[in-house]
């Protein structure tokens, strides 16, 4: 069985003659508890050419201390990290292999790191006994086991870990006490990055110039979605909130990418890689469009005064939520499992070390990227107006759902090209985003009044009263209708923020 703990440090720089200053003066700091110096010896995992580390993620197996055992940590954030552990055993853990597939595909992880470690723990306490954080002076030995070259390193180094569920400003707090002591700021973000960096070579990544050509400005794009998808993989496996959503937006938003700057990389090579990128976002939806609806039906029932409750209501809502859900996380973890996820993680390397460029690519940013904004934006506004055109029932449904996917596609395409266009697009990505929103709800509510429709067919079969579901169907074709007409002026704000071409074009 793994389990997790948010990590929240930060790290300094030590020498011999490094001077703890005295931790009980610190502001919030009742007492300080010695627990004396602990041995650690710590061998690290990765792929011969470091995709772990490369990712700011590490693997150990770890012995000594109090929480010896296998340990997966994935980053959250600036010095904040989910670590995940494991029993002691004689080799990687099934589930933290599972957590690591996305980076490092079918590539076997080998001992690349021995770190060991003599651990002098001070634990902060406040004034009611509690934990506040652990600070440590860590004398740090490194042997490097990969690549044939055993080179060492030494070190010391100063750690401060923030207790559970503390403040993380206390952690500003103890930093402050260790600056005014002379006490810097460690430069590697982890004992492992110095120690790769100390010991040979360290992982090599991506360079990041300053985008200069529409080429520049779309790679950036489709590597930060690229990026997205690998990193919120093992969020996905664990269940994180808003994990399968944010991984289906930026399967999507790399999609649209390779459909509108078509004129950037080839259509033509991209194109199979877009149609596994759309199959991922339909299988990632499954439980996401479970979950949005069956959000949408219990608020519908909550605001309904209980009088006009009438029969099971809720607990035929219930047993409908479980059904459809039922087995929603076993059938995604089996897709993440799957050979054409790995495959299509591997098409995504691939474009990346070797992009398909046409010569759009080497335009400048503002002249091939606004040209491809607009190009979208004519879209939408085409079916938009065949939208209005249609009278109320079915067809027009089925137009304002095609019109809410082309206002996804150029709001992406603006958001895309904001950092090479500026302001104009941030605003249109705004303005049509809302237009997004308001058509996003509109088909939320079309597929509401199917289900209610059935569980009104069911309650009534059951020989229950079926008038509720009667009345939230009501309720929701009024609120289709409020949409309808709140949408030209929607619309006509978006259509306004357009990016327009530019004079002398």
């Amino acid at each position: 069985m793994a389990d997790s703990k948010r990590e929240i440090e930060r790290k300094y720089e030590a020498t011999d003659a490094t001077r703890l200053p005295d931790l009980g003066r610190v502001a919030g700091v009742g007492s300080v508890a010695h627990e004396g110096v602990m041995e650690l010896d710590a061998v690290y995992y990765d792929t011969e050419d470091l995709r772990l580390a490369a990712g700011n993620v590490t693997l150990r197996r770890r012995t000594g201390g109090s929480d010896a055992g296998w340990h997966l940590k994935l980053p959250v954030a600036d010095g904040v990290r989910d670590e995940i552990r494991a029993p002691l055993s004689g080799h990687v853990p099934a589930r933290l292999t599972a957590l690591i597939r996305s980076r490092v595909l079918d590539a076997p992880v080998v001992p690349v790191v021995r770190l060991v470690s003599a651990r002098d723990v001070h634990v902060l306490l406040g004034d009611d006994g509690a934990p506040l954080a652990e600070l440590s002076v860590d004398e740090v030995r490194a042997e490097r086991l990969s690549g044939g070259d055993h080179r060492t390193a030494a070190w010391t180094e100063i750690e401060a870990e923030l207790a559970d569920d503390g403040d993380p400003a206390f952690l500003d707090t103890v930093g402050r006490a260790l600056e005014e002591a002379g006490i810097r700021p460690a430069t590697a973000p982890s004992k492992l990055a110095r120690a790769l960096a100390e010991t040979g070579s360290a992982p090599t990544r991506p360079r990041e110039d300053e985008p200069r050509t529409a080429g520049d400005h779309v790679l950036g794009y489709v590597r930060r979605q690229a990026e997205a998808i690998v990193a919120l993989d093992p969020a996905v496996r664990r269940g994180l909130p808003d994990s399968v959503h944010r991984m289906r937006v930026a399967t999507r938003r790399l999609r649209s990418a390779l459909r509108t700057y078509r004129r950037v990389l080839d259509r033509e090579a991209t194109r199979p890689l877009g149609t596994e990128l759309k199959w991922l976002a339909g299988e990632l939806g499954v439980d996401r469009d479970q979950e949005v609806l069956d959000a949408r039906l219990r608020a519908r029932l909550d605001a309904l005064p209980r009088p006009l409750v009438i029969g099971p209501v809720r607990a035929r809502l219930r047993l409908w939520s479980a059904a459809g859900r039922s087995g929603s996380r076993r059938r995604t973890t089996a897709v993440l499992d799957s050979a054409r996820h790995l495959d299509l993680l591997r098409a995504l390397e691939a474009l990346l070390a070797a992009p398909p460029l046409l010569p759009g690519a080497a335009a400048a940013p503002g002249d091939e990227l606004a040209r491809a904004v607009r190009k979208d934006h004519r879209r939408l506004a085409g079916r938009v107006a065949h939208a209005l055109e249609q009278t109320p029932g079915p067809e027009r449904d089925a137009a304002l759902h095609s019109a809410r996917k082309a206002a996804k596609r150029a709001r992406y395409a603006a958001e895309a090209a904001r950092p090479a266009l500026g302001k104009p697009a941030k605003k249109a990505a705004k303005r049509l985003k809302a237009v997004q929103s308001l058509l996003g709800d509109h088909q939320d509510g079309v597929v509401a009044r199917g289900t209610l429709r059935a569980l009104a067919v069911q309650a009534h079969a059951a020989g229950e009263p079926s008038f509720t579901w009667g009345l939230v169907y009501g309720r929701e074709e009024a609120a289709a209708a409020a949409t309808e007409r709140e949408l030209p002026g929607v619309w006509h704000r978006a259509h306004k923020a357009r990016i327009r071409r530019a004079r002398g074009h």
